[in-house]
């Protein structure tokens, strides 16, 4: 059975769809600066479309149904592109919540005679935006905690560059907390680097990690196995006084690990360990003219 929202729907598309923005426009939700009217229009257009198809059948309780299908695809496809331009979940919301003035407004004029009518189907309508606008909401928040994660990851290998130092030699800075997921990054950007470069010796400075915990001190130790898994040989650095304490205090067992307090003290032994010197050309031996 149709319902008189869907009769309403069907019978003032045009006039609903003016009343609408110009409600928008009245309660402040329009955004200029960030959306053009004609695209506002053109989704306000899409969106009573596709409510119309979706009402005709009277189903206005489940919005999970196949018949709300497209209109859920098309208010998915508004969250995640208002997300990105960036409207607040509120904000997004209420491009449905707005509608329901235009269209009880309607209710109440073509149903006078009958306001029982009119009050009941109103609280159906009521029901039926509340939740499609609650569908917006949550669809603007996963878009934003799937950029939130991509950046994330991106910040994560861009704050785990190898970079080649010398002939067999790679450094890994590490900058913030190492946590098992950037663990297991680190791992693999160092080893893929160690076979791209055939590094003999791989330095891993920790100068920029603030704080050495017991699970900090394993996810390092599973990084030197990994290294030395590879044929290479590898170095800590970056070892302060408070880190030095903390490690003896934890009970952490780095005693087959070769560690250094600067890198240039980790370089100096790389090389040495490699048979290899840097010198400066038309450098004086001391003690001659």
């Amino acid at each position: 059975m149709t319902t008189r929202i869907h009769e309403i729907l069907k019978k003032y598309p045009s006039e609903l769809l003016a009343e609408w923005i110009g409600a928008m426009t009245a309660g402040g939700v329009r955004r200029d600066a960030l959306m053009k009217e004609a695209e506002l229009r053109e989704q306000c257009a899409e969106f009573l479309r596709l409510l119309t198809q979706a009402t005709e059948h009277g189903n206005l309780t489940d919005i999970t149904g196949s018949s709300f299908t497209p209109a859920r695809e098309m208010l998915e496809r508004l969250s995640r592109s208002r997300s990105l331009q960036g409207f607040s979940p509120a904000e997004t919301a209420t491009f449905i919540f707005s509608f329901k003035q235009p269209l009880f407004d309607r209710l109440r004029s073509e149903y006078a005679s009958q306001p029982l009518v009119a009050n009941e189907e109103m609280w159906g309508g009521t029901l039926l935006l509340d939740k499609l606008g609650l569908y917006t909401t949550e669809v603007h928040q996963r878009a934003r905690e799937e950029v939130i994660m991509r950046q994330q990851q991106e910040m994560m290998e861009l704050s785990t560059p190898v970079v080649q130092l010398w002939d067999r030699i790679v450094c890994l800075p590490l900058i913030g907390t190492l946590d098992s997921g950037r663990t297991q990054t680190v791992m693999e950007t160092l080893l893929q680097r160690i076979v791209e470069t055939g590094a003999e010796i791989a330095i891993i400075d920790i100068t920029g990690v603030p704080t050495v915990d017991t699970l900090t001190a394993q996810h390092l130790i599973k990084t030197v196995t990994a290294t030395r898994l590879m044929g290479a040989e590898c170095v800590i650095s970056g070892i302060r006084p408070q880190i030095a304490q903390t490690i003896v205090h934890l009970g952490v067992d780095l005693a087959g690990v070769v560690t250094k307090s600067s890198v240039a003290g980790a370089f100096n032994w790389a090389l040495k360990r490699l048979h290899q010197s840097v010198s400066v050309p038309g450098q004086r031996t001391p003690g001659k003219a």
